[in-house]
Protein backbone atom coordinates (compact mmCIF):
# COMPACT_ATOMS: atom_id res chain seq x y z
CA UNK A 1 0.00 0.00 0.00
CA UNK A 2 1.53 3.54 -0.89
CA UNK A 3 0.53 6.73 1.08
CA UNK A 4 1.26 10.26 1.31
CA UNK A 5 0.66 11.93 4.64
CA UNK A 6 1.04 15.74 4.73
CA UNK A 7 1.44 18.20 7.45
CA UNK A 8 1.79 21.85 8.38
CA UNK A 9 -1.40 23.51 7.14
CA UNK A 10 -3.29 26.53 8.85
CA UNK A 11 -4.16 30.00 8.94
CA UNK A 12 -2.12 32.74 8.60
CA UNK A 13 -1.88 36.42 7.93
CA UNK A 14 -0.35 38.04 4.61
CA UNK A 15 2.77 38.31 4.38
CA UNK A 16 3.49 35.18 6.58
CA UNK A 17 5.01 32.24 6.45
CA UNK A 18 4.20 28.43 6.46
CA UNK A 19 5.81 24.79 5.84
CA UNK A 20 4.03 22.35 3.94
CA UNK A 21 5.74 18.46 4.85
CA UNK A 22 4.40 15.16 3.00
CA UNK A 23 5.81 11.47 3.64
CA UNK A 24 5.52 9.29 1.73
CA UNK A 25 5.32 5.66 2.90
CA UNK A 26 5.17 2.19 1.47
CA UNK A 27 7.66 0.32 -0.67
CA UNK A 28 9.58 2.14 -3.09
CA UNK A 29 11.87 0.85 -6.01
CA UNK A 30 11.53 4.33 -7.52
CA UNK A 31 9.96 7.41 -7.61
CA UNK A 32 10.25 10.47 -10.40
CA UNK A 33 8.52 13.69 -9.02
CA UNK A 34 6.98 15.06 -5.65
CA UNK A 35 5.11 18.10 -5.49
CA UNK A 36 1.92 20.07 -4.37
CA UNK A 37 -1.17 21.07 -5.96
CA UNK A 38 -3.73 23.17 -5.03
CA UNK A 39 -7.39 24.15 -4.99
CA UNK A 40 -9.23 26.87 -4.31
CA UNK A 41 -12.95 26.93 -4.11
CA UNK A 42 -14.03 26.80 -7.42
CA UNK A 43 -11.13 26.75 -8.69
CA UNK A 44 -9.84 23.46 -10.09
CA UNK A 45 -6.61 22.04 -8.73
CA UNK A 46 -3.58 23.55 -10.10
CA UNK A 47 0.24 22.91 -9.84
CA UNK A 48 2.14 24.47 -7.30
CA UNK A 49 5.58 23.60 -7.58
CA UNK A 50 7.53 20.17 -8.55
CA UNK A 51 10.77 18.87 -7.71
CA UNK A 52 12.13 15.61 -9.72
CA UNK A 53 14.12 12.69 -7.85
CA UNK A 54 17.08 14.80 -9.26
CA UNK A 55 16.31 17.87 -7.44
CA UNK A 56 15.13 19.76 -10.58
CA UNK A 57 12.36 22.47 -9.95
CA UNK A 58 9.53 23.56 -11.54
CA UNK A 59 7.18 26.11 -10.21
CA UNK A 60 3.77 28.19 -10.82
CA UNK A 61 4.13 31.78 -11.99
CA UNK A 62 1.64 32.85 -8.83
CA UNK A 63 4.52 31.31 -6.26
CA UNK A 64 7.85 31.67 -8.11
CA UNK A 65 9.96 33.72 -5.53
CA UNK A 66 7.63 33.16 -2.62
CA UNK A 67 7.61 29.67 -2.49
CA UNK A 68 10.62 27.02 -2.24
CA UNK A 69 10.13 22.96 -2.68
CA UNK A 70 12.34 20.36 -1.39
CA UNK A 71 12.99 16.92 -1.45
CA UNK A 72 14.38 14.59 1.06
CA UNK A 73 15.19 11.45 -1.14
CA UNK A 74 16.34 9.60 2.14
CA UNK A 75 13.46 10.27 4.03
CA UNK A 76 10.99 10.19 1.08
CA UNK A 77 9.47 13.33 1.98
CA UNK A 78 9.04 16.87 -0.10
CA UNK A 79 8.54 19.73 1.52
CA UNK A 80 7.16 23.16 0.60
CA UNK A 81 8.17 26.68 2.43
CA UNK A 82 5.84 29.36 1.72
CA UNK A 83 6.84 32.75 2.38
CA UNK A 84 5.31 36.30 1.83
CA UNK A 85 2.09 34.25 1.38
CA UNK A 86 -1.38 36.18 -0.13
CA UNK A 87 -4.86 35.77 0.62
CA UNK A 88 -5.40 34.20 -2.96
CA UNK A 89 -2.90 31.51 -1.60
CA UNK A 90 -5.67 30.22 0.48
CA UNK A 91 -6.58 26.49 -1.10
CA UNK A 92 -6.12 23.09 0.04
CA UNK A 93 -2.54 21.99 -0.84
CA UNK A 94 -2.59 18.01 -2.10
CA UNK A 95 1.06 16.16 -2.16
CA UNK A 96 1.67 14.41 -5.18
CA UNK A 97 3.32 11.64 -6.58
CA UNK A 98 4.21 10.82 -9.93
CA UNK A 99 5.61 7.14 -11.54
CA UNK A 100 5.53 5.81 -8.12
CA UNK A 101 7.06 1.79 -8.06
CA UNK A 102 7.09 -0.93 -6.01
CA UNK A 103 7.76 -4.24 -6.10
CA UNK A 104 4.22 -5.45 -7.75
CA UNK A 105 2.73 -2.06 -9.14
CA UNK A 106 3.64 0.73 -10.65
CA UNK A 107 1.10 3.49 -9.63
CA UNK A 108 1.33 6.74 -12.23
CA UNK A 109 -0.24 9.26 -9.48
CA UNK A 110 -0.65 9.46 -5.58
CA UNK A 111 -2.18 11.86 -3.86
CA UNK A 112 -2.25 13.19 -0.41
CA UNK A 113 -5.39 13.89 1.05
CA UNK A 114 -5.05 17.24 1.31
CA UNK A 115 -4.13 20.31 3.95
CA UNK A 116 -5.77 23.45 4.07
CA UNK A 117 -3.91 26.93 3.97
CA UNK A 118 -5.65 30.11 5.28
CA UNK A 119 -4.03 33.09 4.70
CA UNK A 120 -6.47 36.24 6.15
CA UNK A 121 -5.47 40.11 5.15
Amino acid sequence: QVQLVEFGGGSVQAGGSLRLSCEASGRIVSMDAMGWYRQAPGNERELVALVSSGGRTNYADSVKGRFTISRDNAKNTVYLQMDSLKPEDTAIYYCNAKNWVTPIHRHLEVWGRGTRVTVSS
